[in-house]
């Protein structure tokens, strides 16, 4: 992919997702899925926890409530008539064929594997299946750059 074309999925990304699914989300505030997710919630995105370890985390006096899996995650934001937007991953490259997998089961148009979370064939796969995916980037990184 071009930087261009690169740059233009990223600005669609970043404009059309609403509710972001942050795997691997922490509850320590040294890690970085813990600051890049309350990031994303203070610039209006709706935040959402998987992490199958936690059932709560708090990020800036709000209380989010951690899932087990994506399609925990979905299942419940459905009841509201909310469907997650785009998953924004913070798990080791081992770990990426298996989200991919829910990713597309799930329908959800964006993937996003953060900087060093890097898995070509996996990325593929979901952009045959037609989501649109980025890699070895941080969302926060940015975010922050386009001044928004």
């Amino acid at each position: 992919m071009s930087n261009a074309n690169k740059s233009d999925l990223i600005d669609e990304m970043l404009r059309t997702a609403k509710t972001i699914a942050v795997v691997g989300m922490s509850n320590k505030p040294w890690r970085a899925s813990f600051n890049i997710g309350g990031y994303l919630a203070k610039h209006g995105y709706r935040v959402v926890a998987v992490n199958p370890t936690l059932s709560e985390i708090a990020v800036d006096g709000k209380v989010l409530t951690s899932y087990s899996t994506l399609e925990d995650a979905q299942v419940a934001l459905a009841i509201e008539g909310v469907k997650i937007d785009l998953v924004d991953v913070f798990r080791a490259p081992e770990h990426v064929p298996a989200i991919v997998e829910d990713v597309i089961r799930l329908h959800i148009p964006y993937l996003w594997l953060q900087d060093e979370v890097i898995h070509d064939e996996a990325v593929e796969k979901a952009e045959a299946a037609g989501v649109k995916a980025i890699q070895n980037d941080c969302i926060f990184r940015e975010h922050a750059a386009r001044g928004w």
